[in-house]
């Protein structure tokens, strides 16, 4: 609703200084106004006009006001201060559009968006820093699809690079295991009844035992451990022997264990698009071409990049000389670097490649598929690709390399394509020193006073996913025991799973993307403060008020609807007065949804939806502490607070659904 009438005030604003000056404003600025005593939107456009006009602001205030005459879901216009135009809107006709879930169509329904995360490298399980990119990605999927666009959700395997590299070295190396027993150890593994005994914990001590290694020993010894990290490399890019056979058991066996974690935080996938087949298909031949072709790459003659083939930076050909600064693609030795394949992965992923994988199904979910890509796939099958918009979950450190592709895609030419291209970056996961011991780490005294700790899979220092879910099971199920004493262990366990993995996505959205976050359990958990406990409370009390009325929201808002059609003028006095201020706040917050998924929408940013449900909570615990709803003996004001407290659970319960997070019976 609130979106609703921001727009109709812009347009007739829009409207009115046509007419009465003559201009064509495109943009009409409208805000929130800090106190409800300046109205519900309030505009500072008189300001902007003040030059151009060459009158007082809030002359031109005054005279916009008088010019711009009923309008339907307003009460009325005002000026404030040197120049401000207040809007109020109507409030009963206002409650009743958000008692009847009226909202606009989204700007962006019907496009095609494709949004990439997790992208976990498959050679060791995931860790507590995995978990923002996937929990951001997953909640931004929800966010678009909300919005009514089709989104495809793909989860980028490196199967290839040095990290699963390394854990071959160790199998073949350090351990001296062939490929038959590593086969064996994986179906060994599988049986495991806990996650201490899963591929991917064992590769999580070998990959760090590995990389240990590579720093021992004599110089010469190092030297030889280098060689060998790269030879193995080698053969896994370059295929058929049994080092990659190797490296694709160890790979597929750690995605699939990826994918289970994932799906605990209801989290899923459509498509795993490997690093594998955009070698064997030649994605970067196809590319290559086209890079050539229109003059984004050439070769470089001189130089420090002598021999290579370079990128083309914007503004470069206008300086004398080599350009020493230029991004290398294809190397002296023919190798193409990172940055090369993901230009030819992302012209694919916008359907501009010409190639396409294979496609087999992988891993299934309750209902349907998760697709991998092969080099030879199986009929009929999904079509993946050929997106209208691109979002890339990846951490702020891979800014330069996400910034070359979509240079790279501009030089080609396809400038509405990089202008749909969103890097959505986010900065890193460490823990608090509280945390890390509770975890058992070992702390060094001077590390107790610092804000966080970093955390490292490469040495070992990290908190494995799984663990972590299950610490956060086990203290809210501690704690749902001694509370819901009544329910059996199937549905104590179920809430306690519904609260931990409610605090956990919480506690990783509630923070901007740009935030460095220091993860505490006992702030996460707290059912006090910005938290997802406290929010999943908010709706619990109030399905409490509804089953205590022996009613449901459904009812109490279809008699409303029927009292604020029969008896408008009934609803006014519940408005009135600083007394309803609260009330009146509490209509407004839940009439924002529309506002606040479009705002996380154009600046990729989950958090504001995260800081709205909250808001919401707060503003219900206020009318809640003020108002006895279920002793209210006013009839009709009885049915306005259930109304009321109906619209919070709606809107609470919908606001907590898009951040992934389910709102419990009880807790």
């Amino acid at each position: 609703m609130y979106l609703e009438l921001q727009k109709k005030l812009g347009d007739h604003l829009r409207a009115v200084l046509k007419q009465k000056y003559d201009l064509d404003v495109e943009n009409i600025p409208l805000e929130i106004p800090p106190d409800l005593k300046f109205g519900e939107l309030s505009s500072p456009i008189a300001f902007e006009l003040a030059r151009k006009l060459r009158k007082a602001p809030k002359v031109i205030a005054q005279e916009i006001v008088e010019a711009i005459g009923p309008l339907e879901g307003f009460a009325g216009f005002d000026v404030a201060g040197a120049g401000y135009i207040n809007a109020r809107f109507d409030r009963t006709a206002a409650t009743r559009a958000v008692a009847g879930g009226v909202t606009s169509t989204s700007s962006s329904a019907g496009l095609h968006a494709l949004v990439e995360h997790t992208s976990i490298n498959p050679n060791k399980a995931a860790h507590i820093g995995h978990l923002r990119n996937a929990i951001l990605g997953d909640t931004f999927v929800k966010l678009l699809r909300a919005a009514g666009q089709k989104v495809d959700v793909q989860n980028y395997i490196d199967n290839t690079g040095v990290q699963v590299a390394d854990v071959v070295v160790g199998f073949q190396h350090l351990q001296g295991k062939s490929l038959d027993e590593v086969r064996a150890l994986i179906a060994s593994c599988e049986k495991s009844t806990d996650y201490a005994g899963a591929f991917d914990y064992y590769c999580w001590d070998l990959y760090a035992r590995t990389s240990q290694w590579y720093g021992e020993g004599t110089e010469e010894e190092k030297a030889a451990h280098k060689k060998l990290r790269l030879d193995t490399l080698h053969e896994i890019e370059h295929g058929g022997n049994d080092t990659a056979e190797m490296s694709e058991l160890i790979s597929t066996s750690v995605l699939r264990r990826h994918l289970e974690t994932m799906l605990r935080l209801g989290i899923e996938y459509d498509f795993l698009p490997r690093e594998s087949e955009i070698l064997h298909l030649k994605f970067w031949d196809a590319a290559f071409e086209q890079l050539k072709k229109t003059g984004v790459l050439y070769f470089e003659n001189e130089g420090k990049n002598k021999g290579c083939w370079v990128m083309t930076r914007p503004g470069a050909a206008e300086t004398e000389g080599v350009d020493e600064d230029a991004k290398v693609i294809v190397r002296s030795n023919g190798t193409v670097t990172y940055v090369g394949k993901d230009i030819a992965y992302h012209l694919w992923k916008f359907g501009l490649l010409g190639k396409d994988f294979g496609y087999k199904p992988f891993f299934k979910y309750a209902d349907r598929d998760c697709w991998i890509s092969t080099e030879h796939g199986v009929e009929p099958h999904p079509h993946f690709g050929g997106a209208q918009a691109i979002y890339n979950v990846i951490d702020s450190r891979q800014s330069d390399p996400q910034a070359n592709v979509i240079q790279a895609l501009r030089g080609m030419g396809y400038t509405e394509q990089a202008d749909r291209y969103t890097h959505f970056s986010y900065e890193m996961v460490a823990l608090t020193p509280r945390c890390a011991v509770d975890l058992g780490y070992d702390v060094a005294e001077e590390d107790l006073s610092r804000s966080y700790i970093e955390v490292s899979g490469r040495k070992g220092f990290g908190v494995k996913a799984d663990d972590l879910i299950d610490k956060l099971i086990a203290a809210t199920r501690a704690e749902t025991d001694a509370r819901q004493t009544g329910r059996d262990d199937v549905e104590r366990h179920k809430i306690a799973g519904q609260i931990a993995i409610g605090a956990l996505r919480y506690f990783m959205l509630k923070y901007t993307r740009g935030s460095v976050i220091a993860f505490d359990f006992k702030d996460a958990l707290s059912f006090e403060g910005e938290t997802g406990p406290y929010v999943q409370y908010a709706s619990v009390r109030i399905k409490n008020i509804f089953r205590k009325g022996n009613t449901t929201a459904d009812a109490a808002l279809a008699e409303y609807a029927e009292l604020a059609a029969s008896d408008p003028a009934r609803l006014a006095p519940f408005f009135a007065g600083e007394e309803n201020e609260d009330i009146w706040a509490l209509w407004l917050r839940a009439a924002r949804r529309t506002l606040v998924l479009e705002q996380c929408i154009a600046t990729s940013e989950p958090a504001y939806l995260a800081k709205h449900a909250f808001q919401l909570a707060q503003e219900f615990a206020n009318f809640y502490h003020r108002h006895h709803i279920l002793t209210e003996e006013d009839r009709a004001k009885k049915t306005f607070l259930l109304a009321t407290a109906a619209v919070a659970l709606r809107e609470l319960v919908l606001s907590l659904e898009w951040l992934g997070i389910e709102s419990p019976e009880a807790m």
